[in-house]
């Protein structure tokens, strides 16, 4: 089967908070003609970006054209979630013109490619181009870009020293396997912080790549979609800290599920998130909640100590008005009992 009659599909990867679902919702909402689906990995027991992408289903890519796997990283349950997931879609009627795949935010998109070397799928799938997004602000402040230079001169001072974070090993792995870079919340950043962002995502990558500024999602299709990259042949090019045996795993991170009582105010669990972030270095919240008196269900996602929040939709007259929230931290800072108290003592107090 020739390259032109298969199905394209375009992994969307990026760290945590860097605008992934934002991206995807804007190209479902501007589809460029194409009928698409998608596939949503969470990292947690909560689909809070499937229910948003849901959300904003339209006849190009409706609802049911959107699958969430929520079973763990995407490139570590390959047989059992996501060959069956793309079967799956391949057989809807009518067929979608193009998959649109969001990633975890910590998922390394080099074994993903490899998943699409098995016989199930290679030969009806090729993956127009992987797509990833970066944080202007958290770039151009060097967290996920170290100084190669002078990490190796300290490991050839003393062998036992490594001061490459997993995260950065996570960013810079999506970097290497790119075919194209949105620098996300550039308005953050500012030009002098675009600038450096551009310098340190040149300096990761392993070939040149375009990188272009996107505020909110808002991107032209016609820039990453039908890229024709066929990204699942061209491994050798894309290279990744964990080439080995042992690809990779994601020990040094966990997720942990809150649920909210109603809260009295809004601020409220925003300044506890904020607290949070610098006490028990949370990396991403995201979620929902009730405030007493508001009609409206509160949709909550967190960068860290930057929190955003906005009504996002009525609640349901069959529907329970609870929040839940996903907390995600490196291993060492995540301790369940603490954020659940830290979230939870925020119900409105009975009036005297």
């Amino acid at each position: 089967m020739s390259d032109l009659a298969k199905l394209p599909v375009t992994i969307v990867t990026g760290f945590l908070g860097a605008g992934k679902t934002t991206l995807i919702t804007h190209l479902m909402q501007n589809p460029g003609g194409r009928r698409l689906a998608v596939v949503v990995n969470e990292f947690g027991d909560v689909g809070v970006d499937g229910e948003i992408l849901r959300g904003c289903a339209i006849p190009d890519c409706p609802a049911e054209n959107i699958v969430e796997l929520a079973n763990g990283c995407i490139c570590c349950t390959v047989a059992d979630d996501f060959i069956p997931t793309i079967e799956a879609l391949m057989a809807l009627d009518p067929r979608p013109d193009h998959i649109l795949i969001e990633t975890s935010g910590l998922a390394l998109p080099k074994p993903l490619l490899k998943a699409f070397e098995w016989p199930a799928i290679r030969a009806r799938v090729t993956v127009d181009g992987v797509i990833a997004l970066a944080d202007a602000e958290a770039v151009a402040a060097g967290r996920f870009a170290p100084d190669v230079a002078a990490v190796d001169a300290q490991r050839l001072a003393d062998d036992s020293l490594d001061h490459e974070t997993p995260l950065s090993e996570v960013f810079e792995d999506q970097i290497a396997c790119a075919d194209i870079v949105l620098l996300t919340k550039p308005d953050l950043a500012g030009p002098e912080g675009v600038a450096r962002a551009r310098d340190l995502i040149a300096a990761e990558a392993p070939r040149v790549l375009p990188v272009v500024e996107v505020a909110e999602g808002a991107v032209d299709p016609r820039i990453i979609l039908g890229l024709g990259a066929a990204a699942e042949s061209d491994l050798d090019a894309r290279p990744s800290h964990h080439d080995t045996p042992h690809d990779h795993d994601h020990e040094d991170f966990e997720s942990v599920v809150v649920d909210l009582p109603e809260l009295a105010d809004a601020a409220d669990l925003v300044a506890a998130i904020e607290r949070l972030a610098k006490s028990h270095n949370i990396l991403r919240v995201k979620g929902h909640a009730s405030v007493a008196g508001k009609p409206m269900r509160l949709l909550v996602q967190a960068v860290g100590a930057r929190v955003r929040h906005q009504f996002d939709r009525l609640w349901a007259s069959d529907e329970a008005r609870r929040g839940r929230l996903v907390v995600i931290a490196e291993h060492d800072d995540l301790r369940p009992e603490e954020i659940r108290a830290a979230l939870t003592d925020l119900a409105p107090q009975p009036a005297e």
